[in-house]
């Protein structure tokens, strides 16, 4: 097949691509029911997913209880589910209904302010609510430049770009080359997303609280700032379920804006922690946020004692 790609990866991405395609016409309504259907067989069927969850709220939640934290898991698999219904809508869906869907927008100024300004604009997008709607939105508004990884199943890479890309976004890789491209679009006062909730290869992170326990966290936003002066906020599409969505941007902690590395890395996390705020149960708690560890990065012989996962 072209590319050396399996027949069994082929027909796994045709099968995915069309499941999009099939729920991009529907009412967001329905897809907020049917994830509420999915999310209880998703936590109970999906032992990883709802193993890292637990332990991750465990970690950051610690005076909650149980009962309290396992509610709040069942909710946030129900949200993530969701989300992934939602792919065929945010990629795929007529645009003027996308738009139509984002029912408020929270913090617009800050970014209409920094351009006015003639600072571009880097905004912090963690893996809360939506975000497929807001990179929509953001590439409808602004000239927007995000950082992208092809997916794992090769197949799907140009369905899943020409989604991102549809409203003008463009998509640079995550390497040298693309970091440059970010560069050059902050320079011309533009606005460029990055994850600041992403765990990075060893070697280009630091250490910091999230949540009061040590994370790898990227160091890509102190040397975008050193260099440009941009703007930095966080920005989230919270879901208003079965409704819509209502974009919120925040300023970020002002740490961020420190030469120190491990200073910047600190007002990453706590802008982070300033959006899940809003509504911790949509935020992804299944991601290994904590993967990683000092212990690791130390290399002492007994480092795997310390891991959550």
């Amino acid at each position: 097949m072209a590319g050396g790609e399996s027949r069994s990866n082929v027909i796994q991405a045709r099968a995915i691509a069309t499941l999009w395609r099939s729920l991009a016409g529907r009412r967001l309504t329905t897809l907020w029911r049917l994830a509420r259907l999915l999310g209880p067989l998703v936590e109970r069927l999906s032992r990883r997913e709802r193993r890292v969850t637990r332990t991750n709220l465990a970690q950051v939640y610690p005076s909650r209880s149980d009962a309290e934290r396992r509610r709040l898991s069942r909710q946030s698999l129900a949200h993530s589910t969701a989300t992934m219904l939602e792919l065929g809508f945010a990629w795929m869906g007529d645009p003027e209904r996308v738009e139509a869907a984002i029912l408020e927008v929270h913090g617009r100024e800050l970014l209409d302010g920094a351009r006015a300004e003639g600072r571009g604009v880097i905004v912090l997008a963690p893996h809360f609510g939506n975000w497929e709607v807001l990179n929509f939105w953001l590439s409808g508004h602004f000239p927007f430049t995000a950082m992208y990884e092809p997916p794992k199943l090769a197949p799907l890479d140009p369905i899943i770009r020409q989604g991102r890309e549809r409203r003008g976004a463009r998509l640079v890789p995550t390497n040298p080359r693309g970091v440059a491209a970010l560069l050059k679009a902050l320079k011309r006062s533009e606005a460029v997303g990055i994850l600041p909730d992403q765990e990075p290869d060893w070697g280009s992170g630091v250490f910091a609280p999230f949540f009061d326990r040590p994370a790898y966290t990227a160091t890509l936003l102190p040397k975008l700032v050193a260099r440009t002066e941009a703007r930095v906020v966080t920005g989230v599409a919270l879901r208003l379920p079965g409704r819509g969505f209502a974009l919120h941007f925040l300023a970020a902690d002002p740490r961020v804006y420190d030469p120190d590395e491990v200073t910047s890395a600190t007002g990453v996390n706590a802008s982070v922690e300033a959006a899940i705020a809003l509504e911790p149960a949509q935020y992804q708690w299944e991601y290994k946020r904590y993967r990683k560890t000092l212990q690791e990065a130390e290399g002492r012989p007994d480092f795997k004692r310390f891991r959550l996962y």
